[in-house]
């Protein structure tokens, strides 16, 4: 993993528990943690939009995209982007994050749908991090195979999931 990601990942993380913020990271962050091989883009973190104000202020100097309602034909969110030394951090409201499926037929509320199962705590580079579940992640992800690096992400977290008897 990169130096600007892992520095991003401690400065974010830092701040999530400093203030005793519940969080889940997903994406492909939580897939490259799970095996998959591809170039990370970003770091997807969410959690409850309620604890925005007190996030904010801490790293309004790294926003890049200001806090508000974003809606494509994929993801319909409360959310904002960072930059953080180079590394690209999107933070989502969990209460608000909805995606449609691959046909783009139908929204699902992912705390809803794709949160069957707890986040697990896994040590990355000396902290522990909050990730989404490798069954979760899967579930998602198969409704973003738009893109061939979902593939790469999915066949990767279902070869974690086989040998971790998940």
């Amino acid at each position: 993993m990169e130096e600007k990601t892992l520095k991003a990942l401690h400065w974010i993380v830092g701040i999530l528990n400093k203030n005793n913020i519940s969080y889940r990271i997903g994406g492909g962050f939580a897939a490259h943690i799970y095996g998959s091989e591809r170039p990370l883009n970003d770091i997807d973190i969410s959690l409850p939009g309620k604890y925005f104000p007190i996030i904010i202020p801490e790293v309004t100097e790294y926003i890049t995209a200001e806090l508000k309602h974003y809606s494509d034909e994929k993801w319909d969110c409360d959310g904002f982007s960072l930059d953080y030394l180079g590394q690209e951090i999107d933070v989502t409201d969990v209460d608000t994050l909805r995606m449609s499926n691959k046909e783009q037929t139908e929204w699902f509320q992912t705390k809803d749908n794709f949160r069957m199962f707890p986040s697990l705590l896994i040590n990355v580079d000396g902290i522990d991090v909050s990730l989404i579940d490798p069954r979760d992640l899967i579930a998602y992800k198969k409704h973003l195979v738009d893109r061939d690096y979902q593939l790469i992400d999915i066949a990767a977290v279902q070869k974690y999931i086989t040998n971790h008897n998940l």
